[in-house]
């Protein structure tokens, strides 16, 4: 008797552990659903950015090699900012938009 007590308690313990759990995945499902949006317009950023350099670099026919050595950064950074793996610093952003000729706001404004 005492044990069929025992592993009811233990049963019980077991199933509100479970129900817990999937409370807690159900949670962070909901907010990652909802967060899509956010993630969606965050990515557009970059990529737009990464096109917007892409985009000057190829009409002023400059190779990456050329941009990352008058940057004094590696082309492979040139790269990671025009995919939008990685976005370039501030100096960075201001460099290339005077090595393409261009005030750094319509650079900007281009974003987005």
């Amino acid at each position: 008797m005492a044990n069929t007590i025992l592993f009811a308690a233990v049963g019980l313990g077991l199933l509100s552990l479970w129900i817990w759990l999937l409370s807690l995945v159900i949670r962070a499902l909901r907010k990652y659903i909802c967060s899509g949006g956010v993630r969606r317009e965050k990515e557009a950023a970059c990529r737009s950015l990464g096109e917007a350099l892409k985009k000057h670099r190829m009409e002023r026919n400059m190779t990456q090699e050329f941009v990352a050595e008058a940057l004094g950064v590696s082309r492979q950074a040139v790269s990671k900012w025009e995919t939008g793996a990685a976005d370039p610093s501030t100096s960075n952003l201001l460099a290339l938009a005077k090595l393409f000729g261009i005030p750094a706001e319509e650079l900007l404004r281009e974003i987005g």
